[in-house]
């Protein structure tokens, strides 16, 4: 487990073949959890990711935005997402904002 990003109420976290955000991600975080996100999965160099922000406390929007960041770039770099886990505030989110299909199931487990 490495630590790549500690803000005051926000982290990011990787294992071995997954990225964790936990805490508060909001507005003020979000750039700079996403561009930590994306330079890791371009260093990596994986097959596959989960991408985990079932640590995160409130639904965001912001939060929302770093997920698709985060796709995007897997998608350009051809790596899989295996699994994308959410918070229930940002499963509500999703669903009330009807991205479910975007996102895929974001209760699969890691």
């Amino acid at each position: 487990m490495t630590t790549l990003l500690s803000m005051p109420h926000v982290s990011l976290i990787a294992q071995s073949c997954a990225l964790a955000v936990q805490g508060d991600l909001n507005v003020n975080a979000a750039a700079d959890v996403a561009a930590a996100g994306v330079k890791w999965l371009e260093s990596a160099r994986l097959t596959d990711v989960v991408l985990d922000f079932s640590g995160v406390s409130k639904a965001s929007s912001a939060a929302i935005s770093v997920l698709f960041e985060w796709l995007r770039a897997c998608h350009s770099l051809g790596v899989v997402v295996t699994s994308i886990a959410l918070s229930t505030p940002l499963e509500r989110l999703t669903s009330l904002a009807e991205l479910d299909a975007l996102i895929g199931s974001p209760n699969a487990e890691a």
